[in-house]
């Protein structure tokens, strides 16, 4: 009986083809290597250029809104009034941020706004309304120095651009002090009376009808929700917000009727002050 062949091993595969992955993958790898690379080098890099960002981007912010506002301030009363008008202007906002600081708030670096001032923003919010006070008065107190130096840099030069910019500090931190919404007198009277924003809802009006304005009409509109909510239900924690000592009510009271009683003469003397050769003769 014939036996049957002996069988033979398989034969050995040829090599297995690439499928179109593999060969995605090994097109791509130069390309992941280098991207790899490129984030190990931005991660080195990163902690050099966070602190520059943190400190960098609030200095351009208050940086080039200073210069914004500066040029637009120019193009109506001239370079060297625009100038002492935005400094003016800082130092009111720094006012507000150091006595924020003082008290453990964290603010943001001033913001200037063309024709309508600046602002620093709260990180934290004031804890009752003593705080929410003192960073309000703050503002106007710096402001007043402010427009006093160059009140006393007009009585030694006699030149007139120094009376102009007492003038205008003068002005500028009496019209903040209007008790109104979020106006420095607004934030300043939530330790003396809530309900003095009413009287400053009259005053603002009347301003309004006398002299309408955009900026004008857009404190009062601003201002209505604040004003209403003297008159709806309070929450415990709303009436605990503005307890105040009678010690810390009147020491505001002082400081807030005494500034605006300054302000409003050191406006009339930038006023009618006569020249200073005038008054040397």
């Amino acid at each position: 009986m014939d036996e049957p062949p002996p069988l033979l091993p398989p034969a050995p595969a040829g090599p297995a083809k690439p499928t179109a992955w593999r060969r995605l993958t090994k097109a791509l790898g130069p390309i992941g290597v280098g991207l790899v690379l490129l984030a190990n080098f931005f991660g080195k890099i990163k902690f050099l250029l966070l602190p520059i960002l943190k400190f960098g981007l609030p200095v351009l912010k208050t940086g080039g809104t200073m210069i914004l506002s500066i040029w637009f301030y120019a193009m109506n009363w001239g370079w060297p009034y625009a100038v002492g008008f935005v400094l003016l202007i800082f130092v009111h906002e720094c006012g507000h941020l150091i006595v924020a600081r003082q008290f453990g708030l964290k603010v943001s670096a001033p913001m200037f706004i063309p024709f309508m001032g600046a602002i620093i923003a709260l990180k934290d919010q004031p804890k009752n309304a003593w705080v929410e006070a003192c960073v309000g008065i703050g503002g106007p107190l710096l402001g007043a120095v402010g427009a006093a130096l160059c009140a006393a840099v007009y009585q030694f030069t006699g030149q007139p651009i120094f009376r102009a910019l007492a003038y205008s500090g003068f002005m500028l931190n009496l019209f903040n002090l209007m008790p109104i919404g979020f106006l420095d007198g607004g934030r300043i009277v939530t330790a003396l009376s809530p309900w003095l924003w009413v009287v400053g809802l009259v005053v603002l009006v009347a301003m309004v009808v006398m002299q309408p304005g955009f900026l004008l009409i857009l404190i009062l509109i601003t201002s209505l929700p604040r004003v209403w909510s003297l008159f709806r239900a309070k929450t415990e924690e709303e009436k605990r917000y503005f307890e105040v000592t009678g010690e810390q009510r009147s020491t505001m009271a002082v400081l807030y009727f005494g500034l605006v009683v300054l302000l409003v003469f050191g406006m009339r003397w930038a006023h009618i002050a006569p020249p200073v050769r005038a008054m040397r003769e």
